[in-house]
């Protein structure tokens, strides 16, 4: 039996109490998400406080990025980088079912230059020569991070543990931003998909979309729309906030359907440290008695599934270039699909 309801349509939920002095305020925003987290996996949100003018240079530097011919963009192709950051062509990475995926993108991550690197997916990030792109880019990335600290603080209430439980896994996080952009296709025998279905492997995601096309599974496995709703983010649970909160969260099933028009869309995905230990937190009581997670570590996992996904990286895999963690799991064997 599904976790999920057979909803309709998503919750709309306004954050803005969240960034009260209050206690009770942040209580009572705290409640919808959990509602939402448990029933949905999925929502939006108003009064998140990221500037408008931020969202629209976003917008405007991704496109001027995406007009480029190939060969110019490909000069950041992500293989050339060392935290897996840069230029996404279309047919570099493949969901589960191994179909092909009708998108470009490019990558970024946080942009670890404190330090020597040492993980594969925290390190500095590979950026364009473009003028503004990297300022434009890095300050919506700032803001989107400390959106999702907020938020992250939220769901903590939410699950009535203390607000600030999660903190000390979100340091140096590798979250990463991706720039999406979804060609129209016009071509009427062109079934292919914008993305396939999937969950998103991180704790939960922050998306600004531009035009229609994401779709949401429900309980009843039927695909429910998700329109544009003005000046709001769409967030989604992630299969390790599910794993965190012992299944009392849910990593919803969604994908973007062939599009006939042109779209963008911003999904940061926000994550723990790289050396995190995701399981299930001792003081959350499980939803499902039956129902038992596995131990992985954040970071690990998160980069099996990225060679599992990335054609560089498979390519790298089979060439004896680079090794599986020991932690790592296959494609499609963790949380929302661990039991499928």
């Amino acid at each position: 039996m599904s976790s999920h309801t057979a909803f309709k349509e998503l919750p709309i939920v306004n954050i803005s109490k969240l960034f009260s002095s209050d206690l009770e305020d942040r209580k009572e925003v705290a409640k919808e998400l959990g509602k939402a987290a448990r029933e949905v996996g999925f929502l939006y949100i108003t009064g998140h406080g990221i500037d408008k003018e931020k969202i629209a240079k976003l917008k405007d530097t991704t496109k001027k990025y995406f007009a480029q011919d190939y060969d110019t963009k490909m000069e950041n192709y992500i293989g050339k980088s060392t935290n897996h950051s840069g230029y996404v062509p279309e047919g570099e990475e493949m969901f589960y079912g191994g179909k092909k995926d009708k998108k470009e993108a490019y990558d970024v991550n946080y942009d670890y230059t404190e330090s020597k690197q040492i993980y594969p997916l925290l390190g500095p990030n590979q950026w364009p020569v473009m003028e503004g792109f990297k300022e434009n880019v890095k300050e919506y990335y700032d803001s989107a991070m400390e959106l999702g600290k907020v938020l992250l603080k939220g769901f903590a209430l939410a699950l009535d543990i203390d607000e600030n439980s999660f903190d000390k896994f979100i340091t140096t996080p590798p979250n990463q931003l991706r720039l999406i952009h979804y060609p129209a296709n016009l071509d009427e025998t062109n079934t292919q998909k914008g993305i396939g279905e999937h969950t998103d492997y991180e704790c939960f995601t922050i998306l600004l979309p531009t035009a229609p096309g994401l779709e949401v599974l429900n309980g009843n496995k039927e695909w429910i729309d998700a329109p544009l709703v003005e000046d709001a983010f769409v967030i989604n649970i992630g299969d390790m906030l599910e794993v965190l909160s012992n299944g009392n969260f849910v990593a919803t099933s969604h994908r973007v359907r062939k599009v006939k028009e042109e779209r963008y869309a911003f999904p940061l995905f926000f994550t723990c440290d790289y050396e995190t230990v995701i399981k299930p937190l001792d003081s959350i009581k499980p939803r499902f008695k039956d129902k038992k997670y596995d131990e992985v570590i954040c970071g690990e996992h998160l980069y099996a599934q990225t060679i599992h996904t990335f054609t560089y990286l498979k390519n790298r895999l089979k060439n004896n270039e680079i090794s599986l963690p020991e932690s790592s799991k296959e494609i499609a064997s963790y949380g929302k699909f661990k039991d499928m």
